[in-house]
């Protein structure tokens, strides 16, 4: 819906599809409200916290939200707030210690892809099969190539730690915000990568099974952002700091708004309360 009056609601993280051409739609989930913010760019933007943040899993109003957008309680008790999911490779699973068994067997133990992608330069990352590509664009990546596809998470977190020490990790969201990378091969760029850590493709195919890891021959997917303009200058708004966020959106890339008064990364403030309302 495109909002023709003030809407006010709980954010939560921007919805994305790629339309024909490889552009991103966003849809920004505001409580029982789904905006349209692609239309809004060039137009005057209005986001203000109402001061009031509400568990996106209990609904309990909390006075700070941890984990994207929970409480302290369901922070603490909820296997996909656990450490491990930050870092797979750490998994406790058959240790016994899963803060819920049944979640994890639903979520950690289908099948995991390792992918290359092009965000603030090379970098690689692990998913979902089910979440590409969302989450090449909730990383603001230009290009994203598939490379390896694996029977667990903690099996993707062991895979992606070996390539860390080649190339990047991390996106540095400060360079992804000022433009797109110049465009990279990823395909050459795995067959450069793979070959060092074949040794210990081996040894995990031996233990968790000869089926358990694949190499895959995919092509390399092209994403482009609604923006019309990258700022020169990064600066960021706060809700915690200033609850008025205002100004001309100018695109939109990851999970950042781009005005041209500031950038606000959206998924940071996740369960907050906003009032949106346009010029």
């Amino acid at each position: 819906m495109m909002p023709n009056a003030p809407l006010i609601g709980n954010i939560s993280k921007m919805r994305s599809s790629l339309d024909t051409n490889g552009q991103v739609n966003y849809q920004l989930p505001l409580s029982e409200h789904l905006v349209e913010m692609n239309p809004l760019i060039g137009r005057q933007v209005t986001l203000t916290h109402t001061g009031n943040i509400y568990c996106c899993n209990c609904k309990k109003k909390t006075k700070k939200s941890f984990s994207q957008g929970h409480c302290f309680v369901c922070m603490k008790k909820l296997a996909s707030c656990d450490m491990c999911i930050m870092k797979p490779e750490t998994c406790h699973f058959a240790q016994g210690t899963c803060r819920e068994p049944q979640w994890g067997e639903a979520n950690c133990f289908v099948p995991h892809y390792v992918y290359l992608s092009n965000t603030s330069g090379l970098k690689v990352g692990i998913t979902r099969h089910t979440q590409l590509p969302t989450r090449w664009i909730d990383q603001g990546a230009t290009q994203g190539l598939p490379i390896l596809k694996v029977s667990t998470r903690q099996l993707s977190g062991l895979i992606e730690v070996e390539l860390a020490k080649m190339i990047n990790d991390k996106t540095n969201w400060r360079t992804m915000l000022k433009g797109n990378a110049e465009p990279l091969d990823l395909v050459e760029q795995a067959k450069a990568l793979l070959p060092h850590i074949e040794k210990r493709i081996h040894e995990l195919s031996m233990e968790h099974g000869e089926y358990a890891i694949e190499q895959l021959d995919e092509a390399i997917l092209a994403i482009e952002y609604p923006v019309s303009e990258f700022p020169t200058k990064i600066s960021s708004h706060n809700f915690d700091k200033d609850p008025i966020v205002t100004g001309k959106l100018m695109g939109i890339k990851g999970q950042y708004l781009i005005f041209d008064t500031g950038v606000i990364n959206l998924r940071k403030f996740s369960s907050y309360e906003i009032n949106l309302s346009t010029d």
